[in-house]
């Protein structure tokens, strides 16, 4: 692919090579394998390691964005140009898409082990829920995270940010069906964590575009911003249902109940009873306060008056270190069942804040499986480093400021289900997956229900959304029951008018 060339500058503090080689990047690389599931079904695909050109309007180059693409093919080598085609990332912000290709839906997969850590050597197999067997897949790396690369003299201020990051999405996913040919495909969106922020607002974008999308899966979700800042109710209560799932799973709580069961009565009692009291703040008493606090604390296992110490406003970090405190451990957050040694004593609360065992426990995998395939199956040979994680340049200069469509002015911190109900308005025949687990305190289940419920969609469009609850955490597919329930759930999902 031709390059734009452009003055020399200077190195520009987000790019981890010389600026003058920020945009060169390996030849494309294709092989065509068979996948082999179960019952002896096998399906014959095309793997493309390249990258897509990310260009504004006028043809500028903004950047080129890595790109791992998975097709299905005939005897002859060719591919159904009718055949859906899914679009895959994950989030962040700053995240590259591989624990979404390597851990979950792709054609190759690796190996888990229940709750243990992973060994180096762990085992890349075909995946047996893999998506592909209902769709062409194409797992894009954002810009600055990968092997993706940002051109010379792009603003990084305009592509790190809500409306800049769905923006050069919508380019680079214009940019592959034009060169693949693939306009008569069904499209469809796959986004984990931050990317459902970004499928958000690329259902409307898409289709403002003239790309009328077929479906959208949201796993992991997040959509309204408020519902992570300080002080937030919607952050407690959100908390809540999630906090006693895993006070079940210690056996701290719930003995002898079902866990869904469980998980609805909690849910059920975050309305019910922790809301009101969260909102009358002072208000409520103290004789209220202590009933409250009593009935939470038979939710969650943590003490009554640790509880009212903190005016029943459980942040994570204090129930992460105090559930198993008994036990000097800590639990995880992506997935609340994985847990680690408890910190030293010497480090900061902040610092702990962001160690977590459920992203230990297999990230790393994800990263050398997806070098090993590339560099022996493909022979494409990427730079040195692999960014699957760019937090620092690109997590802490985010900018979340994004207009909701129809309010007129831009919002600090962005409600993108206004985003979602605007485009199912749009577009009644677009389709919409919603995928959470009872043990994701990254993006709990709570709130994504809340989130959706105050659309005030219709009946009819209510239809268009389905939702699935798993007993995982927020890397869904790594754990091997939910693996196999979601895959069965989405071959109906894609099979769905």
């Amino acid at each position: 692919m031709a390059e734009e060339t452009t003055p020399k500058k200077e190195k520009p503090e987000f790019l981890s090579v010389p600026a003058n080689t920020a945009t060169e990047v390996p030849a494309p690389a294709s092989k065509q394998l068979t996948w082999h599931g179960a019952n002896g079904e096998e399906l014959r695909y095309n793997v493309t390691a390249a990258h897509v050109d990310v260009r504004e309007d006028a043809g500028a180059l903004i950047g080129k964005m890595f790109s791992l693409s998975y097709t299905v093919v005939d005897e002859d080598g060719k591919h159904n140009s009718a055949r859906p085609v899914t679009f895959a990332y994950n989030g962040g912000p700053g995240s590259a898409s591989v624990p979404v290709n390597f851990g979950g839906i792709g054609p190759k997969r690796v190996a888990t082990d229940g709750l243990n850590h992973l060994r180096a050597d762990a085992a890349l197999e075909d995946n047996p829920e893999t998506l592909l067997r209902d769709t062409d897949l194409v797992f894009l790396d954002a810009l600055g995270t990968g092997w993706s690369r940002i051109a010379e003299g792009a603003d990084t201020k305009k592509i790190f940010g809500v409306d800049g990051d769905a923006d050069s999405f919508a380019r680079a996913i214009c940019s592959w069906l034009e060169e693949n040919r693939r306009w008569s495909s069904p499209v469809y969106i796959f986004g984990e964590s931050y990317g459902t922020i970004r499928n958000a607002v690329l259902m409307r974008l898409l289709g403002e575009r003239g790309i009328k999308l077929t479906g959208v899966v949201m796993l992991s979700a997040l959509f309204d911003g408020v519902q992570i800042l300080p002080g937030s109710d919607t952050y407690y209560l959100g908390m809540m249902p999630t906090y006693s799932a895993a006070a079940q799973f210690f056996g701290k709580a719930g003995q002898g109940v079902d866990v869904d069961e469980w998980f609805d009565r909690a849910m059920a009692w975050t309305e019910d009873v922790l809301a009101p009291a969260l909102l009358r703040g002072d208000r409520l008493g103290e004789e209220r306060e202590r009933a409250v606090a009593e009935e939470f604390s038979s939710f969650i296992g943590i003490p009554a008056d640790f509880i009212l110490e903190h005016h029943l406003r459980i942040d994570l970090g204090t129930f992460r270190s105090e559930l198993l405190r008994a036990e000097k451990r800590v639990c995880g957050r992506f997935d609340m069942r994985f847990t680690s040694d408890a910190p030293s004593p010497v480090q900061e609360p902040s610092f702990s804040a962001y160690e977590d065992p459920s992203d230990d426990a297999l990230d790393a995998n994800w990263v050398m499986a997806l070098r090993r395939f590339c560099a022996e199956e493909l022979d494409y040979h990427g730079p040195a480093i692999y960014l699957p994680g760019n937090y620092e340049k690109v997590n802490m200069t985010w900018n979340w400021a994004h207009e909701e469509p129809g309010t007129g002015w831009p919002a600090d911190s962005p409600n993108v289900a206004v985003d979602i109900a605007t485009a199912l308005r749009r577009n009644p025949t677009l389709k919409l997956a919603i995928i959470g687990g009872r043990y994701d305190a990254a993006t709990t289940f709570w709130n994504v229900v809340h989130d959706i419920s105050c659309q005030f969609l219709s009946p009819e469009l209510k239809k268009r959304v389905c939702w699935y609850r798993y007993g995982c955490g927020h890397m869904a597919y790594t754990d091997v029951p939910t693996l196999h329930a979601m895959g069965a759930d989405m071959h109906d999902f894609y099979t769905m008018r």
